[in-house]
């Protein structure tokens, strides 16, 4: 069942936003949010949960997509991080799974362009890309390789002549059974370094199959990939992507991304939950009269507010060059644990029907479990963090 704060009844704070964040964007960048806003309650609430539900993509939504003109907000179109993660959290709102579609696209696969691509690359492949005329996908994670990919790429690159030979395997590749690109990092044999590659998925020996019986974000399309000696020409090696020390540039980017997800879910998650205890009547009146009720709201909006202010203050020091990686881990660690306690809070209030995708909460209920997993689980993160406030790795 879609919801829309539309549908709420005029109260001040029946706004996810309590603190009003919201104002510290420009004028421009509100009114542009307010416009994105618009379109995802017109063209992809309604059509959520039955995507959701069937595990299809809807492509039929790419030229929506484009048309709104939403990749790369901050390179270049030159509007804030704050405006840009605010945009993921509100894409997340409205569905995880269209959001981690743009993430995928716009911030891992055109970072990576953008990052560690040559100015002649750029020139040539992001106009494309900017129109979503090429969708992309980012091959980095294996089927033995997760967390610990960084010392360990198994995927191979051997150049021979002016071509590159690709041999290896990716995993939970999203957008990758329909993506027209992805880039693949794989360690090159003759320095052991991690390099990048733009790989055509027309190529002789690449395939993608779809990994079936997910229980999150099923309408992603998410692949295992087999790269068998697939010749890529000397041109489509990324210029800049050198070892994974230029990977991990993408990665503390779209990290933070990830932890905007977290708000959007948990403003989800309470725009469902407010809603249902505002109508639900139990015992003869609403189900929002319980105080039980009312702590579990404010305890789910109350994690709703810590995240974000935690993201508004990194994405000011993104703005300001200086965000450091730690930050980042930190903020996905902390910001998805809040969210799994949010979205755990708003399935217990809606009881029965909190388990069935037709109120929309199972389905928030799920996607969390993907969005707590993907760009660094909350162990690895808080292991980063910890590095960082005592200068001892824990991590082997």
């Amino acid at each position: 069942m879609a919801t829309s704060t539309a549908d709420f009844p005029e109260l001040p704070y029946a706004d996810g936003d309590f603190f009003a964040f919201e104002q510290l964007l420009s004028g421009k960048e509100q009114d542009r949010l307010a416009e994105v806003r618009e379109f995802l309650d017109r063209e992809v609430k309604p059509i959520a949960v039955d995507c959701w539900n069937r595990g299809e993509f809807p492509m039929d939504l790419v030229p929506k997509l484009a048309g709104l003109d939403l990749v790369s907000p901050v390179r270049r179109q030159g509007y804030s991080n704050l405006f840009a993660g605010m945009l993921h959290a509100e894409t997340t709102r409205a569905d995880a799974s269209i959001a981690t579609f743009l993430g995928v696209h716009d911030g891992l696969f055109t970072g990576s362009i953008e990052l560690l691509a040559s100015q002649e690359q750029k020139d040539e492949w992001l106009p494309d890309i900017y129109a979503l005329k090429k969708i992309g996908a980012f091959g980095l994670t294996e089927p033995l390789g997760g967390s610990d990919v960084a010392g360990g790429t198994r995927t191979t690159a051997r150049r021979d002549g002016g071509n590159w030979i690709l041999n290896g395997a990716k995993r939970w590749i999203g957008n990758a059974t329909f993506s027209d690109w992805v880039v693949v990092y794989a360690r090159d044999v003759a320095d052991n370094q991690v390099k990048g590659f733009l790989v055509d998925t027309t190529l002789a020996g690449y395939s993608a199959t779809k990994i079936e019986n997910k229980i999150s974000l099923r309408t992603v399309q998410n692949a295992d990939i087999v790269l068998h000696d697939v010749v890529v020409p000397d041109h489509f090696k990324l210029a800049n992507a050198n070892s994974f020390r230029d990977v991990n540039k993408v990665l503390k980017v779209t990290r933070l991304s990830v932890a905007w997800q977290a708000v959007g879910l948990q403003m989800a998650a309470f725009d469902v939950a407010r809603r249902y205890a505002v109508e639900r009547r139990q015992f003869g009146r609403p189900l929002a009269s319980f105080q039980l009720i009312q702590d579990q709201l404010v305890r789910i909006l109350g994690n709703t507010v810590s995240s974000m202010g935690m993201m508004v203050r990194l994405s000011q020091l993104e703005d300001a060059g200086e965000a450091k990686d730690e930050q980042s881990a930190l903020a996905k660690a902390f910001a998805t644990d809040r969210m799994r306690e949010s979205v755990a809070l708003g399935r217990s209030i809606l009881g029965g029907n909190g388990i069935v995708t037709d109120y929309g909460m199972a389905k928030i209920f799920a996607d969390a479990e993907a969005i707590y997993s993907y760009e660094g689980t909350a162990e690895i993160n808080t292991l980063v963090t910890g590095r960082a406030i005592t200068g001892i790795s824990a991590i082997v």
